[in-house]
């Protein structure tokens, strides 16, 4: 009696080929499957890689990956796939599978097409026809990045998943979606006032109920470029529903993570720095009971992580909010002079932006390296962040001091009448609006402030 081989069925299909007759998972799987009942092969198991690319390296791959393990448990005689494209079309990770395969006296055979890896012959012909298959996919894959790369430069959507809530994607385009804009305006408007995620929820909650998007997918939309007009990187590419200085102030606001009691609203909550760790203070209630028994409540600060783990920061200073609030408003003004008086003076010195562009040239040139193939994740990874990091720091050395616009005009005037007239919520959208950090020394007193820039 013959022995039954054991059979495996790997399937594979990429983005662009899901809908293309003959190459989806249910075809693939189907032709297999006959093919195995026609040769009496029993099967051990399915591995399909759905929306994965047979260029993209193994690691990406996890059904391959999984029919890998099972091969090295000794569970699989034969693998069947339909063509060798489905197969591999990268030469370096085959010949590492090959060689596992090879330990574990496991083959692979395609059912459309005849290929024998048992002889030199064989082996020689697949390696050619792999090195073809390779270089159409590099060359497919280049056309479609500068198509790709064509349509984004003139403000055309090329991934359904820009369009986010409160836009429709029309012709390639975004537009307003008339059925939400009255949320998500309502959103940013109240937001500029409170500077506060849940209360702006739960507002929204109340005018417009089950239409609000549950509030996971709700706190994320404070971070989409599209809301200022800015589409995958392209300026002015749909009507934006706030302005860039206001996107630029809610990024810096949701980038202060602090701790502070529920139901209690903290001027400045976000700004103050720890003398020791850097970290932003938390707010929450100090209680002083007197003598006579009255006991007095104040809202103060303290570092968050101090309390947590005095390991983790040495510093016990407790700071009151009137404190603060008194030494703001009494240093805001000098400190606004000078800075617009050094904000005059630079707009007459030439800004050099030569190694700004060579920079953002060599990450693009990265980014092309990378889509082709010819560098690795890790060291694309790695170079990424380096190229980022020096941007940046070019992009605030060369406005790092220089006041935005809208911080100058809400300053302007008899402002701290005006402030004097404000309810707590709007105070802490006040100076989360003017300053981006408050600093204090370790002496714990306060010793400066950054007044928000452009």
């Amino acid at each position: 009696m013959s022995k039954i081989i054991r059979c495996a069925i790997y399937i594979r299909v990429s983005t662009e080929e899901q809908h293309l007759n003959g190459l989806s998972l249910p075809a693939q799987k189907m032709a297999l499957e006959e093919y195995a009942r026609k040769n009496n092969y029993l099967i051990t198991g399915y591995y399909a890689d759905e929306g994965i690319s047979a260029r993209k390296p193994m690691q990406h791959r996890k059904g391959l990956l999984n029919l890998l393990e099972d091969v090295k448990k000794d569970k699989i005689d034969m693998i069947l796939v339909t063509k060798l494209d489905r197969w591999f079309r990268n030469i370096r990770d085959y010949n590492i599978t090959e060689e596992i395969l090879a330990a574990h006296h496991c083959y692979w055979k395609t059912i459309f097409e005849n290929y024998d890896s048992s002889t030199a012959n064989g082996q020689m012909v697949i390696n050619i026809m792999l090195s073809v298959n390779q270089a159409e996919c590099d060359r497919t894959s280049e056309r479609i990045v500068a198509v790709l790369d064509y349509k984004r430069s003139i403000g055309e959507v090329t991934s359904g998943r820009v369009a986010c809530f409160g836009y429709k994607a029309v012709k390639c385009r975004l537009h307003k979606d008339e059925t939400t804009s009255d949320i998500v305006e309502e959103m940013f408007r109240y937001y500029l006032g409170c500077m506060n995620k849940r209360k702006t929820y739960n507002h929204l909650i109340e005018l417009f109920g089950d239409r609000v998007p549950p509030y996971g997918t709700f706190a994320k939309l404070f971070s989409r470029e599209a809301y200022m007009g800015t589409v995958q990187g392209i300026q002015d590419a749909c009507e934006p529903y706030i302005t860039r200085d206001e996107f630029n102030l809610i990024q810096k606001v949701s980038d202060t993570k602090v701790y502070t009691e529920e139901n209690e609203t903290y001027f400045f909550s976000g700004l103050i720095k720890c003398p020791v760790c850097g970290k932003n203070l938390s707010g929450y209630i100090k209680k002083n009971k007197k003598k006579n028994g009255k006991t007095f409540l104040y809202k103060s600060y303290r570092c968050y992580h101090h309390m947590k783990n005095r390991q983790l920061c040495s510093c016990g200073m407790t700071i009151h909010e009137s404190v603060v609030e008194k030494y703001m408003l009494e240093h805001v003004p000098a400190e606004l002079d000078t800075m617009i008086q050094l904000q005059e003076s630079k707009k007459h010195k030439e800004i050099n932006q030569g190694k700004l562009i060579s920079l953002q040239a060599e990450l693009e040139r990265l980014n092309i390296q990378f889509q082709k193939g010819r560098i690795s994740e890790s060291y694309y990874d790695e170079q990424y962040d380096l190229l980022k990091e020096k941007i940046d720091t070019e992009k605030s050395s060369s406005a790092g001091s220089i006041i935005a616009e809208y911080v100058t005009e809400l300053l302007s005037g008899n402002w701290i009448c005006l402030y004097d007239q404000l309810d707590p919520a709007h105070k802490s959208s006040f100076w989360k609006t003017v300053v981006s950090e408050i600093n204090v020394d370790k002496s714990h007193k306060l010793c400066g402030f950054k007044f928000n820039t452009e």
